[in-house]
């Protein structure tokens, strides 16, 4: 009953609440990076696979701006995050847009997060069961290491939520998302600002 109704229901007052909560920080953050990113934008946008495989656009801040080399190719991710941007990371403000994507019904608050549309090929039988939920702001990979664990770990965590999804987990998820966004832990992968991509292997 939590699965097919509850939780949907759940998620659609809480991400309400939450925005309503938020929006003095979600505008100043609107705002500030107006400027920071020399007018390129607020917001990033960018299609993932969620429910089903079923494309959407995930929206969050943007947090890196479009500088390119003297070739015209974007320069790297390092060099085009900006302090605030990085603030916004280690606190995952940047996320709080997809508050936006949950009253759509394209995410939940909890469940796998929405990855890259190009890894969908490359996923076993096994690890696109990640698909058969709505995916999540948080979720059960993201309390358990986030970053910092192998890419076939972060798929057996996801399918083991998949298997075990519950009220109670979802709300210990929660519970252990805002801990440790208040301490700053497993933000980012010890030597990348972002983790490194999935071939299929690791």
């Amino acid at each position: 009953m939590y699965r097919c109704f509850f939780k949907r229901f759940l998620d659609l007052i809480l991400a309400f609440f939450f925005l309503l909560l938020i929006s003095p920080i979600f505008l100043v953050t609107v705002i500030g990076l107006h400027f920071v990113n020399k007018g390129g934008g607020s917001f990033f946008f960018q299609k993932r696979p969620g429910k089903n495989g079923t494309v959407f656009r995930l929206i969050k801040f943007k947090t890196m701006t479009d500088d390119k080399d003297a070739d015209g190719n974007l320069l790297s991710d390092a060099d085009r995050l900006t302090k605030i941007g990085r603030f916004i990371r280690s606190t995952s403000i940047d996320e709080l847009p997809q508050l936006i994507n949950v009253l759509k019904g394209d995410m939940a608050l909890v469940g796998p997060r929405p990855l890259l549309t190009q890894y969908l090929p490359l996923y076993n039988k096994e690890q696109m069961r990640r698909h058969e939920v709505r995916p999540g702001i948080t979720g059960w990979a993201q309390v358990n290491g986030r970053n910092a664990i192998s890419w076939t770990k972060k798929f057996e965590l996801d399918v083991w939520y998949v298997n075990n999804l519950s009220f109670c987990l979802d709300l210990k998820i929660l519970f252990l998302t805002i801990k440790k966004v208040f301490y700053r832990v497993d933000i980012n992968s010890a030597n990348d600002v972002t983790m490194e991509d999935f071939d299929g292997t690791n």
